[in-house]
């Protein structure tokens, strides 16, 4: 099987990247929203970033990918409930899933494992997608076209770390904590404003119209399809570097400061803009803190919020039929107003 397209190697779409690595530094952030039209590289960037991550302990045959100094309950491997000892300890790739469109509850959440309990009357847990995805992504491609109600099944789990089954006489809670990627092509339904409420960043991807960076795409997809083993190899520094410095934006995320004078600023944007609850400032909040970790700072300027503001509150904001300029250009008038009547940033 050969390696993941590069991350580092993707032409443009600098705000998906961006995107990808705030919510990869900061799980909380509450999953990543990607539309745009076909082809302009979604899946392509989700894949090469799980490849770039760092390496993850867990054991040996675990399909929880348990820590290993903290086992699931739910876990046979892990908890020694299957051979009496614990398996050794591997380095594993962050996982990364893709949800077939036509998956089942069931296969999402994990089920009674049927044959076992017809074949030896054992009651045993059949692990699904969010076991898989622990600690690693979970991709959803045309996000748009899956049931609602498995959407926010999701998009729970994706909040809380957990995943909870109750059900045909199963009471089991493991972790499930994964970054949940979504995306889908616009002209094939939009999600409902409740659904596009709950993911955390939100960002609109274009096809290319610069001539040079076409040719250049089309040139790195060659390469990399004619060899991928030395395309990959030319660019592995630059994916490490990439992967370190997420590394490190995870080590000191918790000490970045956000000035009492940038938190105003981040309600009064969102007050002007009428965005329902809390969930905006709390997620740009986060999302600022990542991208100044990403840049090595322990405090973040009003420059990041103005930067990150519009994947954060572009998909928040409720309909306006009078208004034909769209969310973006609202924000941006928002953000104008409030450097204008603020004097320091």
């Amino acid at each position: 099987m050969s390696k993941p397209f590069p991350f580092s190697a993707i032409v443009a779409q600098q705000a998906m990247k961006q995107a990808l690595l705030m919510a990869a530094v900061e799980p909380l952030l509450g999953g990543v929203l990607i539309f745009g039209d076909r082809g302009t590289g979604k899946s392509t960037a989700v894949r090469a970033l799980a490849a770039l991550l760092p390496k993850m302990s867990t054991r040996e045959g675990c399909r929880f990918n348990c820590l290993p100094d903290r086992p699931e309950e739910a876990c046979p491997v892990c908890s020694g409930k299957t051979a009496g000892r614990r398996p050794k300890v591997v380095r594993i790739r962050a996982p990364m899933v893709d949800l077939p469109l036509g998956a089942t509850e069931d296969r999402v959440c994990g089920a009674l494992d049927l044959e076992r309990a017809l074949v030896a009357g054992e009651k045993r847990f059949e692990p699904g997608l969010l076991a898989s995805a622990n600690r690693g992504f979970l991709y959803i491609d045309e996000v748009n076209l899956l049931e609602d109600h498995l959407v926010d099944l999701l998009l729970d789990a994706a909040a809380s770390g957990v995943n909870v089954v109750e059900r045909e006489g199963l009471s089991i809670r493991h972790r499930a904590r994964f970054i949940l990627v979504g995306s889908g092509n616009p002209e094939e339904g939009d999600l409902r404003p409740q659904l596009l409420d709950r993911f955390g960043l939100a960002v609109e991807v274009r096809t290319i119209g610069s001539i040079e960076e076409r040719i250049e795409v089309i040139r790195r997809r060659d390469a990399y399809e004619t060899d991928p083993e030395a395309f990959c190899a030319a660019w592995e520094k630059q994916d490490a570097a990439i992967g370190n410095r997420v590394t490190q934006a995870r080590r000191i995320l918790r000490e970045v400061e956000i000035p009492e004078s940038v938190l105003l600023r981040m309600s009064q944007l969102c007050l002007r803009l009428g965005i329902d609850g809390m969930r905006g400032e709390l997620t740009l909040m986060r999302a600022c803190r990542a991208a100044a970790a990403l840049e090595g700072r322990r405090t973040v300027s009003w420059q990041d919020a103005a930067a990150i503001a519009p994947m954060v509150l572009c998909h928040r904001l409720r309909r306006d039929p009078l208004d034909d300029a769209g969310t973006a250009p609202r924000v941006e008038r928002a953000l104008a107003g409030i450097g204008a009547g603020n004097g320091h940033a």
